[in-house]
């Protein structure tokens, strides 16, 4: 694996993560279908469940209770969010349709997106449990927190559901920390799918640096015109602070180092944020149904590592982690391990890899971020000095 250009020799000052989780995020049900349409085409035998199903996050409590991992793990219980609190992110006339929407039993928001009875309960906690992650660091009584949430968030713009995602739960947290004395926010979405929704909603601002890593997929319909692509910047006062990063399938372990190291790093030292996010979702796996981006536990561990050098450097080790997708139900939850011991800046893994192989090409890979890199040299204002 290559090296890092931060400083990841030093001893880790974090020994514990505070993990965030409430067990009422199970009860959103998400059906059953052809892969995520909840379509029944009446000629299947065996229909499969829905890809943002229960399963995914039961086994990501069990690893971090069971594995080799657990004695750094500290558990906290969430909590729903107030209607009040989804205001700062969200308007009022979405909220509404929402609510509206659970009273009357349920609805499909979007493509794949199922609105279902426990659903908006399920919503609620997942960001209410979000904002007490953050809560947690900002008064102080822990470094690292995780949100262990479903359903997912990062899709979801300040008026529209979006790619099984309701209310944005980073989001919502970023806010609260720009409304609770910090200046600077930095979110580093390493999801597979472009974290559309929480770049909507900070596109026009200059204390937030939104980054995706992402494949590159484009728009998938109405419910995501957001392409993507590294020409959105940002607009007004934000841009230049919202870069994209789309990577071409099958990128993998070294690809993703190469593009932390290329374009990352050097942005968020640039930034100078004082509280980072780290927007997780597990789909840009080896084995992930719906991402082809080939990363394993090592590279999730290595960029683990990435970002604890960043938090160590900027925001005095205080960084949140957010749950997103991850569709593998045994590999999502190795790669959270993965991912975790790299932030916990732990000399050796913990758990081993028995199932990921998949030989490597990153030349492929190394030109197009070399390219991206080239564009935002010329138009993010962040980069003009590098």
């Amino acid at each position: 694996m290559a090296t890092t250009d931060t400083d990841s020799s030093q001893s880790s000052s974090v020994n514990k993560i505070d993990v965030f989780w409430h067990d009422g995020m199970l009860n959103h049900d998400t059906g059953k279908g052809v892969f995520d349409t909840g379509i029944d085409p009446g000629f299947l035998e065996v229909l499969e469940k829905h890809p943002e199903n229960s399963d995914r996050v039961k086994n990501m409590v069990s690893i971090l209770k069971k594995a080799p991992i657990s004695p750094h793990i500290s558990w906290n219980h969430g909590r729903p969010a107030l209607i009040t609190d989804l205001h700062s992110f969200h308007t009022p006339e979405y909220i509404n349709e929402l609510v509206e929407a659970d009273k009357e039993g349920g609805k499909m928001l979007c493509a794949g997106t199922f609105l279902n009875p426990g659903s908006w309960d399920a919503a609620l906690l997942a960001a209410g449990t979000t904002l007490s992650s953050m809560k947690h660091l900002l008064d102080g009584h822990g470094k690292v927190a995780y949100a262990l949430v479903r359903p997912p968030g990062h899709h979801a713009q300040p008026s529209q559901a979006d790619g099984y995602c309701f209310l944005n739960n980073a989001g919502l947290a970023v806010q609260l920390a720009l409304d609770s004395g910090c200046k600077k926010v930095a979110v580093i979405d390493i999801d597979v799918h472009y974290g559309n929704g929480t770049a909507e909603g900070f596109y026009s601002s200059n204390k937030v640096l939104t980054i995706s890593l992402h494949m590159n997929h484009g728009s998938w319909g109405p419910s995501h015109p957001q392409s993507g692509s590294i020409d959105e910047l940002g607009e007004g006062e934000g841009y230049g602070y919202n870069l994209n990063i789309p990577l071409p399938n099958g990128t993998g372990d070294k690809g993703y180092v190469y593009a932390f190291n290329e374009l990352v790093v050097p942005s968020i030292h640039k930034f100078e944020p004082d509280m980072i996010v780290l927007v997780i979702g597990q789909d840009s796996s080896a084995f992930d149904p719906n991402g082809r981006q080939c990363l394993t536990m090592e590279g999730y561990r290595e960029i683990g590592r990435i970002v604890h050098s960043l938090v160590t450097r900027h925001s005095d080790g205080r960084l949140l982690i957010v749950q997103e997708g991850g569709y593998h139900v045994t590999y999502s939850a190795y790669c959270l391990h993965a991912t975790l011991e790299g932030i916990l800046n732990l000399s050796l893994p913990l758990l081993e890899d028995h199932v990921a192989y998949y030989p490597e090409d990153e030349t492929f890979s190394v030109k197009v971020i070399d390219a991206i890199k080239d564009y935002v040299k010329d138009k993010m204002p962040l980069w003009r000095t590098y």
